[in-house]
């Protein structure tokens, strides 16, 4: 072998004709040299085994007729993984792919380190154009499949806002890394001009929170669910899971200027449609509060809601607020009633009703532990203002009369 080495011819020609001839036992020498110094290699199925060994000798194929003609094939070295390019990009990484290229060049430089200076800067200058073309290569297969993940993450986004579920619903949302196993909702706000999706995925990462992406026209739609369901054995000294809102607060500088509406908490990602009607019903209305929050709640949201024609919002103030408390007690809607349409006046409530002051303040405390909201505050006296007058409608009842 050292005899054919140091008798390698020193022309071009020759020395094209030499490695043709050795050509079969370079590629030899590579699988067993791969075999004997790369364990993920003899650990591969003997199909991916063949896919990686034909990469392996269409390189050298490809650099024999490089070496030839350079310039009339200066991309030549692309087209190595021509050969399997599907089989290697699933079963080989970027990194087990430059060592596939370092043992194939060692292989070939050990066989002609006797040869022309011509021949070894000739292995050294193509062995870089394969290291670049391999980083192309999964630099494109990175690169697509961003955009298939992104059309895929549009797909479900816009699944869940519709509420038109399939089967393969399931499929989808795990083929997108969806961490979520919790609670969901929906945050709707104004696309900012430059979107920032990295920014927004580690912010809910560290919030312990995972985010489906959706940008429809001028609106940006994220889809938040918790990575844990939230249980009720804590044990002491954890640190509590953000809420929604501190997670809807982390991710607002995320868009752009408007408003920004966070839908209520679902259980589960296939309730997320609830939520995401509610916010986009929010967002739709936001402008008419005057000093709304950013975020803002869509159930704060629920007057404006109704008076657009959302029968949802509807719903929710008479079975959240009406029926409850007249179920519960007359006395305490009546007592409600009364004091909203008294401009909120606890003295004017109170000579109405023949009560003493503290009688009206003790029983709009009933009515907030019954209903969850303050009749004291100005936003949820027109919430409950609201309620009671679409709960009269609903039962077809004429108010509670006044008392003279």
């Amino acid at each position: 072998m050292t005899a054919q080495r140091k008798e390698a011819p020193s022309t071009k020609e020759r020395t094209l004709a030499w490695l043709r001839t050795v050509s079969g036992e370079l590629s030899t020498q590579t699988i067993k040299r791969l075999e004997d110094t790369l364990p993920w290699y003899g650990d591969m199925p003997p199909g991916r085994r063949s896919a990686v060994g034909l990469v392996a000798q269409a390189g050298i194929t490809s650099f024999i007729s490089w070496f030839d003609d350079p310039r009339s094939t200066p991309w030549i070295a692309a087209d190595v993984f021509g050969a399997a390019p599907r089989e290697l990009l699933r079963s080989v990484s970027l990194q087990q792919t430059l060592q596939l290229i370092r043992v194939t060049v060692e292989v070939v430089e050990e066989r002609v380190k006797d040869g022309d200076d011509s021949l070894r800067e000739a292995i050294l200058l193509y062995s870089r154009e394969i290291a670049f073309a391999s980083a192309d290569v999964y630099a494109r297969a990175a690169e697509a499949r961003g955009l298939w993940d992104a059309r895929l993450e549009a797909l479900v986004v816009d699944s869940i806002l519709s509420g038109e579920y399939d089967d393969e619903l399931p499929s989808r949302i795990a083929a997108l890394g969806w961490h979520g196993h919790g609670e969901v909702a929906v945050l709707v706000g104004t696309a900012p001009r430059m979107l920032d999706v990295d920014m927004l995925r580690r912010t809910a990462r560290h919030l312990e929170a995972d985010v489906l992406i959706g940008v429809q026209g001028s609106r940006l739609v994220l889809v938040i669910g918790r990575a844990d369901p939230l249980t009720d054995d804590v044990e002491p000294g954890t640190p509590a899971h953000p809420s929604f809102t501190d997670i809807a607060l982390a991710l607002e500088p995320g868009f752009g200027e408007g408003h920004l509406v966070l839908g209520h908490e679902v259980p589960s990602l296939v309730d997320a449609s609830k939520s995401a009607k509610a916010a986009l019903a929010g967002f739709a209305v936001a402008r008419a509060w005057r000093n709304a929050p950013r975020p803002t709640l869509a159930d704060d949201l629920l007057p404006e809601r109704a008076l657009a024609g959302d029968p949802v919002a509807r719903s929710a103030l008479v079975n959240r607020v009406y029926r409850p408390l007249k179920n519960h007690s007359t006395e305490l809607l009546t007592t409600l009633w009364c004091y909203l349409d008294n401009g909120r006046s606890l003295e004017a409530t109170a000579r109405e009703l023949f009560v003493h002051p503290n009688t009206v303040r003790y029983r709009l405390k009933r009515v907030s532990d019954v209903i969850g909201w303050d009749a004291t505050g100005a936003r949820e006296a027109l919430i409950l203002q609201s309620a009671l007058i679409l709960g009269s409608i609903a039962d077809h009842d004429a108010p509670p009369s006044r008392r003279r």
